[in-house]
């Protein structure tokens, strides 16, 4: 089932409007920051798009979402539900502490087929515009992390 989530929202995406009815390709992990990944992700009771801190450092991590926190105007551009800004999260799947800022859609569940269109919606739309906005502060975030921690 969770393979058929996917492949299913890889069609979705062929044929959303929002994307010009062209495969996308999802930034994901290659921000080209170190530590910094765009996510989706859903369980059985909510979907988020993520921007999420994975550095193992933990003061690098801080410092990515200290300096994340002072360009949130634009981070929240255009995400009208705003985003949820988390310090501190522990990954399920690896156990990983990460920063977390994320648009989330509650009462939603990956196993009901009859969800699989409003999720693969709010994905595609606010993955969208937290591309847009992380492309507007990449160049300022790598350069305000330039030479540290290397």
């Amino acid at each position: 089932m969770w393979q058929s989530f996917w492949q299913n929202f890889k069609t979705h995406c062929e044929t959303h409007p929002a994307l010009n009815f062209k495969k996308k390709r999802w930034i994901l992990n290659e921000t080209q920051i170190r530590g910094v990944a765009l996510r989706f992700d859903v369980d059985r009771e909510n979907a988020r798009v993520i921007l999420e801190l994975q550095n193992k450092s933990e003061d690098r991590r801080l410092q990515i979402f200290e300096i994340l926190e002072r360009y949130k105007v634009i981070v929240e551009e255009g995400l009208t539900e705003g985003l949820i800004w988390e310090f501190y999260h522990q990954r399920e799947d690896n156990k990983q502490e990460v920063c977390r800022v994320y648009a989330q859609l509650n009462n939603v569940d990956r196993h009901r087929k009859m969800d699989w269109p409003v999720i693969y919606n709010f994905f595609i739309e606010n993955m969208l515009q937290m591309e847009s906005n992380f492309l507007m502060v990449k160049d300022s975030l790598k350069e305000e992390l330039k030479g540290k921690f290397e």
